[in-house]
């Protein structure tokens, strides 16, 4: 069992999944710094006067249990947005260059797939001859002749 267990987590896939975590868990602490200590502080200032954050108090002045902080929800959409950036710029990009050296296509465009008229399974290979599901015969693809 545990020569299993082994063997499942030293399959090279889990390792590189298991990698791009440890690599995206620290962009993502160096991003949460960039956003709090640069990004929070620009949009609180665009408040203007005296204000802590950007939003709105809906009840007793003071009471963060009824402040509706916009503040929060721009920054964490502003991190969200160069996360994921840096993700894909530094992760996904280099990975699906290395793939294509080895001959493996990763992240590419979808197969264009067809919808069948019986059990209307919307992802059967434009070239199939039978649905997958229902076993249906499928009208052939467009441009495609029938010999």
């Amino acid at each position: 069992m545990l020569k299993g267990f082994k063997n499942f987590l030293m399959r090279g896939d889990v390792v590189v999944v298991a990698v791009g975590l440890i690599i995206a868990l620290a962009f993502s602490t160096l991003i949460k710094a960039f956003t709090d200590s640069i990004i929070n502080p620009i949009i609180t200032r665009a408040q203007g006067g005296h204000s802590t954050a950007l939003g709105w108090q809906l009840g007793a002045p003071g009471n963060s249990a009824t402040y509706v902080d916009v503040g929060a929800f721009i920054s964490a959409l502003i991190y969200f947005l160069i996360f994921m950036a840096v993700v894909y710029f530094l992760i996904v990009v280099p990975y699906r260059i290395v793939q294509r050296h080895r001959g493996i296509t990763v992240f590419g465009d979808p197969v264009p797939a067809k919808t069948c008229p019986a059990c209307l399974s919307d992802d059967i290979p434009e070239g199939a001859s039978k649905c997958r599901y229902c076993g249906t015969a499928q009208p052939p693809a467009p441009g495609r002749t029938v010999a």
